[in-house]
């Protein structure tokens, strides 16, 4: 069939594709929803809109009349360029194709191109379209009539129609809520509430003026209606607003800093604009990965979309908007940090866990962001730009018990970080590739005890004693005793136990409380383990040579006296790196207060002989 130059006629023709087989692939594979129906008509009518302005400067308004019980058929209508009778004939020459691969082939920037994807997606929601148009360059008015059964009429009639094109569409029996007034009200403010030209929905009252100001594109003109629609956008108010700019793409918008963490996992989603209508209101590539803690809304002129015109082409113009963008939001952090550092802080503080996550993969970020995070030391707490430059080296605990522990006998001249926390730990190891002069030092508990001094040599007869003596009160409880100086004489005593340790006592809390199978699981792992290191899984109590009690405890005659002393000190101990006393541990407890108090009154009949204090 030639199209190209024919007459026009109001025969019934035959489309030349399948056209349930293109409405298939469409509803399917293209659009989303076929809500999309109306967003292609107002694109159709607001390109047209933008073709009169160049032939005669007219044009401007689109106006919506849905479906009703009194009128049958929904109705768009708009003042633009319109349709000749020879750019009908190319229409129908262009989705007259033989292959449904062709029709997607279409240059959307087209206009006629543009016209016959929207054409066609009216079918999803309709089963007879009839578009009636009259040209600004001329000529008679134009009626075509496409049906759901492939076919359709061109012809033109006597009627001087004004300049513009209308489509009118008689739904689906499924589709029949799509083009009534609830859902073209929402669809249209949806799709074209910051269209530049005007449009308006038919309603019993009046004209529903549909169309406003963006507030993203000129927040200087009115920033507080800005922030008002990133509250709306959010649910809450943002820390701050952020402008983006791509002048190439003529790309703009505004970046909302989300006020609260974002669930584990999220990435940064962007409502998208293409001229200033709406392609999706979750576009995740046009900003960097980084980026989760805003919220953008962004326009551009510039940047292609997919077919389905609710994503965008992977392309160089995107890639560049990308990294652009990115660097705006990277200026901003920077800025703040030197203008307002209070409020960075408190920006960190609401997104440290997230931005911890991702500096470990994104060395970008890495590079502008991890100064401004925080870690634990035996310091308090300090940002890590303070930590690298005040100690050239670092040293860290892998988890929080054995931070604790070393903290307890970590030289004062020293700093030791808590690297127990979600992401600590590999945030430290990568320093030195962010800050050369830095060298990083994992410590353990074991190496730590045995860095420290015995007593003098003078005392050493007498520190050997009390281990031996201290040692045999606490064999019940798993526990041997190592006597050290440790430069803190208001310390008395350290528990010191390794990983492996601690994760034995657990599993012996847990076999009191489990069943019979997962008992017998547990006695496996111990026996395998304590095959392997019998000497080894037990924990320790490091008595202090310098703390003036664990001194005196030398000269204790009473036996008595010395194990509920030395029972008092283990059960502080632990009470002192925060790990959980057992039935045993509290019962041992009230045993030794209530035996030293006794003894302290005289009352020697009540107190427990040091043979029966286990």
């Amino acid at each position: 069939m030639q199209w190209e130059g024919a007459p026009v006629s109001a025969d019934v023709q035959q489309f030349q594709v399948d056209l349930r087989g293109v409405v298939d692939l469409l509803s399917r594979h293209i659009y989303s929803s076929p809500r999309v129906y109306l967003r292609e008509l107002l694109q159709n009518a607001r390109d047209a809109i933008t073709a009169r302005r160049e032939v005669d400067g007219g044009g401007g308004r689109i106006r919506i009349t849905p479906l009703t019980a009194e009128n049958g058929e929904f109705v768009l209508r708009d003042d633009g360029v319109g349709l000749t009778a020879s750019e009908v004939a190319d229409l129908l020459a262009t989705v007259g194709r033989s292959s449904k691969r062709d029709i997607f082939d279409l240059p959307r920037s087209d206009y006629l191109g543009q016209f016959g994807i929207g054409l066609l997606s009216c079918f999803m929601v309709a089963d007879t379209i009839v578009i009636r148009s009259r040209s600004a360059k001329g000529g008679a008015s134009v009626e075509w009539t496409g049906s759901a059964d492939g076919t359709f009429q061109v012809s033109e009639i006597d009627e001087e129609l004004p300049i513009g094109t209308s489509v009118h569409l008689v739904p689906r029996f499924d589709a029949d809520e799509l083009l009534r007034p609830a859902a073209v009200h929402e669809l249209a403010t949806t799709f074209g509430e910051f269209l530049p030209v005007r449009v308006t929905v038919d309603a019993p009252g009046g004209d529903v003026d549909i169309t406003r100001d963006p507030p993203f594109l000129d927040p200087a003109d009115d920033l507080e209606a800005a922030v008002v629609y990133g509250r709306d956008m959010l649910g809450a108010a943002p820390l701050d607003v952020i402008e983006l700019a791509e002048s190439a793409t003529g790309t703009r918008g505004l970046a909302y800093v989300l006020p609260y963490a974002p669930p584990p996992g999220a990435r940064q989603a962007t409502r998208m604009y293409l001229g200033r209508m709406l392609l999706s209101e979750r576009v995740d590539d046009v900003l960097p990965d980084w980026a989760f803690f805003v919220r953008a809304v962004v326009d551009s002129t510039g940047l292609a979309p997919t077919a389905s015109r609710e994503s965008l082409v992977e392309d160089a113009a995107l890639e560049r908007v990308r990294e652009q963008l990115g660097a705006g939001i990277r200026r901003w952090v920077l800025e703040l940090g030197l203008r307002e550092p209070h409020r960075l802080a408190q920006f960190v503080a609401v997104h440290e866990v997230g931005l911890k996550s991702l500096v470990r993969h994104d060395e970008e970020l890495a590079r502008f962001i991890t100064r401004w995070l925080t870690v634990e030391t035996t310091h308090g707490t300090m940002r890590i730009g303070d930590l690298v430059e005040r100690y050239p080296h670092i040293r860290y605990a892998q988890s929080v018990d054995e931070f604790r522990q070393v903290a307890g006998i970590s030289p004062a001249d020293e700093v030791l970080v808590n690297g127990g926390y979600l992401y600590d730990a590999d945030l430290i190891r990568m320093l030195p590739e962010l800050h050369p002069h830095v060298s990083v030092e994992q410590v353990d508990v074991t190496g730590e005890l045995d860095r420290l001094d015995p007593p003098p040599l003078d005392d050493r007869d007498a520190a050997v004693a009390l281990e031996a003596r201290a040692g045999a009160v606490l064999a019940a409880s798993d526990c041997s005793v190592v006597v050290r100086s440790i430069d803190r004489p208001d310390l008395a005593g350290l528990y010191v136990a390794d990983p492996e340790v601690l994760r034995a006592i657990d599993r012996g809390r847990t076999k009191g409380v489990t069943g019979a199978l997962w008992g017998g699981v547990l006695d496996r792992i111990d026996r395998t383990l304590s095959t392997a290191r019998e000497d080894d899984l037990r924990a320790r109590l490091c008595l202090n040579w310098s703390n003036r009690v664990v001194r005196a405890l030398v000269r204790v005659q009473d036996d008595a006296v010395f194990a509920r002393t030395v029972q008092l000190l283990y059960i502080q101990a632990l009470l002192a790196g925060h790990h959980p006393l057992g039935d045993a541990d509290r019962a041992l407890m009230t045993s030794a207060l209530s035996d030293l108090v006794s003894l302290s009154a005289g009352l020697e009949g009540d107190s427990i002989p040091f043979g029966d204090a286990h």
